[in-house]
């Protein structure tokens, strides 16, 4: 067991509760809503628990709506919990304590914290008057991200200049140069280039490695996860439905592998309830048609279907990690539920 020295994140029983304003439809619904408004209470995070070591990179998945940006905005105290309890480095976050943010960074992918027409520098220079670094360290630090980052050309410009790729990066500099021990990411490569995501993913690995900062990591994108992820909290409507290494989520549906056929033609309703008979997981993308069958049974399985459906083209692979995650989603709010 590791000593609480270790911990860097400790989560007991979070829950975060949001009362909305139910609007009637109509003239006459509105009038009545200036003087009998009606409330609905929408749970978006319920009875969360987890612990995450010094030094651990994170990802923390779930649908939208979820409740993933939630918990990270309790644990940066952005937000207040409906109840329970939660310690970052020690430190109640909502408590806001000075000591407590300048050891943290919160990073929201479509968010910006540089000023637009100004130079990065400039914002760079801002942080450095809030979290009181000194000069000599700060230079040092910029020299760093800026070598790391490849933006020390960068930064000079005017942010607005700056494609979206090389703004991100700007930004990940900025909530870094006060050397955080925990860093919160929120989706930072969402809607960025394929090399731009590759090249934000290996500084943050490299940079996790060199520091041994805690990260947890929130993305769509699953190449982001699989590259730098080693554990991953699964949640839904606001509850945990897995906590684990990545590699025994993936383990859990290793027995089956995908089958990818193309017809002739697009599946009938008739063909695809033929399909769900068959295997599990049925997608269906024009005349591509996808299903996941036990792995020791696929050669049984291909026959059937080649006996069944017009096919012009087949594809065996494992299940991706993609699909993975969907049926746990699926699952998390039934009996079948993953074990956290």
């Amino acid at each position: 067991m590791p000593s609480s020295s270790d911990v860097a994140i400790e989560v007991r029983d979070l829950r975060r509760e949001f009362q909305t304003h139910l609007k009637q439809p109509g003239f006459s619904g509105a009038v009545r809503g200036l003087f009998h408004r009606e409330y609905q209470t929408k749970i978006a995070v319920s009875d969360l628990n987890f612990s995450i070591q010094k030094g651990e990179f994170v990802g923390f998945l779930g649908p939208n709506g979820a409740g993933k940006t939630t918990t990270l905005k309790m644990l940066s105290g952005v937000l207040h919990p409906t109840s329970g309890e939660a310690h970052v480095l020690g430190f109640v976050p909502w408590k806001r304590e000075a000591a407590f943010q300048k050891r943290f960074s919160l990073v929201l992918g479509q968010k910006n914290q540089l000023w637009w027409d100004l130079p990065a520098y400039d914002s760079f220079d801002l942080n450095r008057e809030i979290y009181d670094v000194p000069v000599s360290d700060f230079k040092a630090k910029v020299e760093e991200l800026g070598e790391l980052l490849d933006i020390t050309k960068l930064l000079h410009v005017p942010v607005r200049k700056l494609s979206l790729g090389e703004r991100m990066k700007c930004e990940l500099a900025a909530s870094l140069l006060h050397s955080p021990e925990v860093l919160f990411l929120d989706e930072p490569t969402i809607g960025l280039d394929l090399i731009s995501q590759a090249r934000i993913r290996e500084f943050l690995r490299e940079y996790n490695e060199k520091t041994g900062m805690t990260v947890i990591l929130t993305s769509h994108y699953m190449a982001d996860i699989s590259a730098l992820c080693r554990r991953v909290i699964v949640i839904n409507e606001g509850k945990a439905a897995f906590d684990g290494p990545l590699a025994d989520l993936s383990a859990r549906f290793a027995q089956m592998r995908r089958v990818h056929l193309t017809l002739d033609h697009a599946p009938t309703p008739e063909e695809r309830e033929r399909a769900n008979q068959m295997g599990e997981n049925v997608q269906v993308e024009g005349t591509r048609l996808s299903l996941s069958v036990p792995r020791d049974d696929v050669p049984d399985h291909v026959n059937q279907l080649l006996a069944a459906f017009a096919v012009q083209d087949l594809e065996i692979a494992d299940v991706e990690l993609e699909t993975v995650i969907r049926d746990v989603f699926e699952n998390s709010g039934s009996s079948e539920a993953v074990e956290v």
